[in-house]
C-alpha cells in the first residue's frame, strides 16, 4: 500500500476538487490526483531504498558540505530529483521550484521527513529552505545572485542567527547591536544555538539597530560570510543524545563583526516582519516532517504490540496497550489533517492569515511527538531507551454516549493491529545490528549500480571502513544475531 495511504487508513491524501464548474465552491475529497500520487510513490521507494540505507551509515554527514568521495554518489541523486521536477519543491517556479504549494508540500514532507539525508537530496533542508525563502521575498538582485542561486543549487549551507543566551526568542529582550559605520555595519553580542553555523557559508543575523523604539521596529537582519572577522564560536552545542563537542548548534560571539551596508536584508527596521514571514513557513514545514516521524514510532510500536509475549499473552492483547495504541493512531490522525489544513490554508490565503493554524501545529507537533515517541520507548522496556534502537505524547457526557471511550478504543486498537505483522524473530525489525548488516548490504549494491570507476569505487570502499558498519563492526553484528538466534 503507497506510503500515503497508510497514512490516512486508506484514503490516499488531501487535494482540492471544484464541485461547482465556475470555480465558485471547492471541497475536500481526501484524494491525490493520479499524476502526483504517482509522484508520491517514486519518491517514498526513492527514499526507502536508495537514501535511508545512507542515514544509517552516515547520518551524522547530512549537514555538512558534500565532499569526495560521497559527493559522486550523491550528486547524481539531485540530478535524479531535479529531472523528475521534485527539485527544491518549496519556491516558486522562477526561482527553480515547481510552486506546488503548502498541500502538496505537505504530503512529500510526510516522506522526506523519514530521512536526514532526504531533504538534502530534494533541496528542501532546514534552516536553508527558509534562508531561502526570505531572501527572495527580501532581497536585492545582488543579494540573490550572491547567496540565494548557490543555496537553491545545493552548493552550501546556510544558518539563521536570532535567539540570544539571556532571552531565548524574546526580541523584546535581545541585546546584540548592529551600528552604521559609514558604509558598514558593526555587529557586536551573543547569539545562542545558531543552527549549523559549522558548516555554513552565510549568516542571516538579527541585530538591534534603533534601540529607542520598539524591539518590533528597531531591529534589522544582515547577511554575513561565515569567514568574516570577529564571528568567534564559543561552543558547539549539541542535542541531548550527542556526544560533547559533535553538536552543530553554535554560541557565537560577534566582535566589531563589519558587514557592507549592501548586507542589509529587507531594509532597517524590518527584520521582525521578514522573521515572521520565514518562522510561519518554518513552522508548517516541521510540522509535516514531524507527521512522517511520528508514523515511524507508531509502526515501531504496533510491530512490538505484536512481537513481545510476556504473562501469559503478546502486548497487543492487553487493554492498556491497545489503549496506547488507540490514542497513539488518534493524535496522529488529529495531528495530520490539522497539518493539511493549515497547508490549504496558507495556499489559499498566505502565512500571515493562517498564523493561528500555524500556532497550533507548532504546539500539537511537540505533544503529539513526545506522546507517541514515549509509548513507543515504554513499550520497548530496556531496548527502547537504549542505544540499540533509533528512538529519542461536556467531556464527560461524550465520553459515556454511545458506548464507552473504552470500548472504542479496544475495538479500534484490534482494527489496527490486523494491518500490522510480528518481527519474523526475537528482534524487532529496527534492531540495529540488523539494519546495520541490511545498510551496508545495501550501500554495496548501491555503489554497484552507480559507480563504475573503479578509483572512486576504491574510494567509497575506504569511506565505508569509516562507518557504523565496517568490516569489524559488521562481523560483531552477524556474531552477535547468530549466537542470540540460534537458540530460539
Amino acid at each position: 500500500m503507497p506510503y500515503a495511504e497508510l497514512l490516512v487508513g486508506g484514503v490516499a491524501a488531501t487535494s482540492l476538487r471544484p464541485i461547482d464548474q465556475r470555480g465558485a465552491t471547492v471541497a475536500w475529497d481526501f484524494t491525490t490526483e493520479p499524476e502526483f500520487q504517482a509522484k508520491l510513490d517514486w519518491m517514498s521507494e526513492f527514499v526507502g531504498t536508495e537514501i535511508e540505507p545512507i542515514d544509517e551509515l552516515f547520518g551524522h554527514f547530512s549537514f555538512q558540505p558534500i565532499e569526495e568521495p560521497l559527493k559522486s554518489l550523491i550528486d547524481p541523486m539531485k540530478q535524479e530529483v531535479r529531472d523528475r521536477g521534485l527539485w527544491a519543491c518549496h519556491l516558486d517556479p522562477e526561482l527553480g521550484g515547481q510552486g506546488y504549494g503548502q498541500l502538496k508540500l505537505a504530503l512529500m514532507n510526510e516522506i522526506l521527513g523519514r530521512s536526514s539525508w532526504a531533504s538534502v537530496i530534494f533541496g528542501t533542508q532546514a534552516p536553508d529552505t527558509g534562508n531561502a525563502e526570505i531572501i527572495a521575498a527580501y532581497g536585492t538582485e545582488e543579494q540573490q545572485r550572491k547567496w540565494l542561486q548557490p543555496l537553491l543549487n545545493g552548493e552550501v549551507f546556510s544558518c539563521y542567527s536570532m535567539t540570544e543566551p539571556h532571552g531565548g526568542s524574546d526580541p523584546t529582550q535581545f541585546k546584540t547591536r548592529a551600528v552604521r559605520d559609514g558604509d558598514e555595519w558593526v555587529i557586536n553580542g551573543d547569539k545562542f544555538f545558531s543552527s549549523n553555523l559549522r558548516t555554513a557559508s552565510f549568516l542571516i543575523v538579527m541585530a538591534v539597530t534603533n534601540p529607542e523604539v520598539s524591539a518590533y521596529e528597531g531591529m534589522s537582519m544582515f547577511l554575513v560570510p561565515s569567514d568574516t572577522p570577529g564571528i568567534h564560536v564559543l561552543h558547539n552545542i549539541g542535542l541531548g543524545h550527542e556526544a560533547i563537542g559533535e553538536g552543530m548548534h553554535a554560541h557565537v560571539r560577534y566582535e566589531n563583526v563589519r558587514v557592507p551596508a549592501e548586507n542589509l536584508l529587507g531594509g532597517e527596521g524590518k527584520a521582525f516582519e521578514v522573521a515572521q514571514r520565514r518562522l510561519g513557513g518554518g513552522r508548517i514545514h516541521h510540522a509535516m516532517r514531524s507527521v512522517a516521524t511520528a508514523q515511524k514510532h507508531f509502526d515501531m510500536m504496533c510491530e512490538r504490540a505484536l512481537s513481545r509475549f510476556t504473562q501469559g499473552s503478546v502486548l497487543a492483547k492487553k487493554q492498556m496497550v491497545q489503549e496506547m495504541i488507540a490514542d497513539s493512531w488518534i493524535e496522529l490522525q488529529q495531528f495530520r489533517l490539522l497539518v493539511m489544513h493549515t497547508a490549504w490554508l496558507i495556499d489559499q490565503s498566505s502565512t500571515r492569515e493562517a498564523r493561528m493554524q500555524i500556532a497550533a501545529c507548532k504546539v500539537v507537533t511537540a505533544r503529539v511527538l513526545a506522546d507517541i515517541s514515549h509509548r513507543c520507548q515504554h513499550l520497548h522496556g530496556a531496548l527502547g531507551v537504549s542505544n540499540l534502537m533509533s528512538l529519542g505524547g461536556g467531556g464527560a457526557v461524550m465520553a459515556i454516549v454511545d458506548g464507552p471511550t473504552e470500548v472504542h478504543k479496544v475495538s479500534l486498537a484490534r482494527q489496527v493491529l490486523r494491518q500490522y505483522e510480528a518481527s519474523p524473530d526475537l528482534w524487532p525489525t529496527e534492531f540495529v545490528p540488523k539494519k546495520m548488516i541490511r545498510a551496508r548490504r545495501h550501500f554495496e549494491a548501491l555503489v554497484d549500480r552507480r559507480v563504475t570507476d573503479d578509483e572512486t569505487r576504491a574510494a567509497l570502499g575506504e569511506l565505508l571502513q569509516r562507518s557504523r558498519a565496517n568490516d569489524e563492526a559488521v562481523k560483531q553484528f552477524e556474531e552477535y544475531l547468530d549466537a542470540t538466534l540460534a537458540n530460539l
